[in-house]
């Protein structure tokens, strides 16, 4: 394997690592290399005009991070915020971002047998913000691809 980081953003669907996390009963993951660290949840402050969605901006060491609720930013119920819940900071492209998760779980690696393509689910379902679905033993995460959820959410007003 090469140590280089320098390859485009696609990897073979499915290889690799990926921090997996919880949103409600769902298991959801995100490419461990794309995790720059994990935080709990602290205080966000609210911008006004921008999409539900974003819960604000936060200070992280020195650089003001936008703030996305998950769970608003695919359609699911709002929760309240626990002290599981936890901020995992992910960079898309050149941006920094925070995403509000319930739960970490933990790091899986996942060969790309494993993995299936996304289901079709009809014309009105928008699914191209997961990259497939990983079958390990009897659980099945959705694999997210973190270009494409979070890359719209955060537009030119929140390019800190």
């Amino acid at each position: 394997m090469s140590a280089s980081t320098s390859e485009p953003s696609t990897p073979a669907i499915g290889s690799g690592q990926f921090l997996t996390f919880r949103l409600g009963d769902e298991e959801y993951g995100l490419e461990i290399l794309r995790v720059q660290e994990i935080k709990g949840y602290s205080k966000i402050t609210p911008l006004p005009n921008t999409p539900r969605e974003v819960k604000g901006v936060m200070n992280l060491r020195g650089a003001v991070v936008p703030i996305i609720d998950l769970r608003t930013r695919l359609g699911l119920c709002e929760a309240e915020y626990t002290v599981f819940t936890v901020i995992v900071v992910v960079t898309v492209g050149t941006k920094i971002v925070g995403l509000v998760v319930d739960a970490v779980s933990d790091v899986l690696n996942v060969e790309p047998k494993e993995v299936v393509p996304t289901p079709d689910l009809g014309s009105g379902v928008d699914t191209s913000f997961l990259t497939g679905i990983a079958r390990t033993g009897e659980r099945l995460v959705s694999l997210l691809n973190i270009d494409q959820l979070v890359g719209n959410a955060t537009g030119p007003a929140l390019t800190a």
